[in-house]
């Protein structure tokens, strides 16, 4: 048995410490010992998930001075949610396509006018009000004006005269603000899917890719990354030609984005840790966004609900050549209405009146 010993003047006197008393003490050195815990451990996650966002966060390329030198831009609606909508230019590159405009020469540490070709355009638009996402893409083969160049594909801006041509470019076309630019491999989804786990698409008719050799049977396949970069790379058999493999861009973006919403990677750190590192390693920014508006923006598309999302290509007149050249090209009267819609923070009524322009009323080849 344990003793307190209690001294006096004259004797030191054994005294036996009541029951009630060793028990607040024990209680007093658990609460301590639990509050060391706490705090070592509040420490660690602390330090943790500094390390972690600031790894993931210094892995995005930033992209100088986009935005500077252009002038007469479109002007966002002053009145309801299109003032507060966001407007992103998404320019997609392939750095292991056979094509060099798209391929090593796209992500050149230096950018070479007239060799770096953009693969893929599309404008995402976030509602004012959070409540919608709607991306449209534009077919990289899409015949406009590039000003100070005349006419020619769309991906020429880029080429001709980087980001910052491309977005003017984009503005001109669209008559929509773009506040923010995003450049992005396609390794960066190859990369996405994989940390995020196989997804599935549906393929309407059977195809063969002659360069790879590959036939894509009609029915419900399921892609692992590697996977999902052939089917979106390949640009030979296809009917519909570029438009097909804009459709097929769609249609894997769209399955990464519901396979990320049905793991609620919000309440996953180490889960969101993993995709975001998978997607920041192929990624750049215009450098005027700040990293704390990236994440509070990804926060809140995650919180749109899925039917909300809304994927649809640029109205397009029809294919046909100019010169040697195969080229898309855009209606001009429906493509002003749609961009009308976007740019005041409508898009939904036009998919309302024009149901059969969104992804799941289209044939994916």
């Amino acid at each position: 048995m344990r003793t307190h010993r209690q001294t006096t003047g004259q004797t030191d006197i054994q005294v036996d410490p009541s029951p009630a008393a060793r028990r607040r003490r024990r209680r007093r050195r658990v609460l301590l010992a639990v509050g060391v815990c706490l705090v070592l451990c509040l420490g660690l996650s602390a330090g943790g998930a500094w390390y972690l966002n600031h790894k993931v966060t210094s892995q995005i390329e930033r992209i100088p001075d986009v935005f500077t030198g252009l002038t007469h831009r479109p002007v966002k609606p002053p009145v309801g949610t299109a003032k507060k909508a966001t407007n992103i230019l998404v320019i997609g590159t392939d750095r292991r396509s056979e094509d060099k405009t798209t391929g090593e020469d796209a992500t050149a540490p230096t950018w070479l006018p007239g060799a770096q070709r953009s693969d893929t355009l599309m404008l995402v638009h976030i509602s004012g009000d959070r409540d919608n996402v709607t991306v449209v893409s534009i077919p990289r083969d899409s015949w406009v004006r590039v000003p100070g160049h005349g006419s020619a594909k769309i991906n020429a801006g880029f080429s001709f005269g980087g980001p910052s041509l491309a977005i003017r470019t984009v503005e001109e076309l669209t008559g929509v603000r773009i506040d923010h630019l995003a450049v992005v491999d396609w390794d960066g989804f190859k990369a996405m899917i994989d940390s995020l786990g196989p997804i599935e698409v549906t393929i309407e008719d059977t195809v063969h890719d002659s360069a790879r050799d590959k036939t894509w049977t009609a029915g419900r396949h399921r892609l692992d990354g590697e996977a999902a970069l052939q089917f979106v790379r390949q640009r030979y058999g296809l009917p519909g030609g570029d438009l097909d493999r804009v459709r097929r861009q769609q249609l894997v973006l769209r399955a990464i984005l519901t396979k990320a919403l049905a793991q609620d990677l919000w309440a996953d750190p180490i889960g969101r840790y993993r995709v975001l590192d998978a997607v920041t390693s192929n990624l750049s920014l215009d450098d005027g966004w700040a990293i704390g508006q990236v994440r509070h923006l990804l926060r809140q598309i995650s919180e749109v609900e899925r039917d909300n999302f809304f994927f649809t290509t640029a109205p397009v007149r029809g294919a046909g050549r100019v010169g040697q050249q195969s080229v898309v090209f855009l209606d001009d009267v429906a493509g002003a209405r749609l961009w009308r819609t976007v740019n005041e923070d409508r898009a939904p009524e036009w998919f309302a009146a024009h149901p059969e322009t969104l992804l799941p009323h289209t044939p994916i080849r």
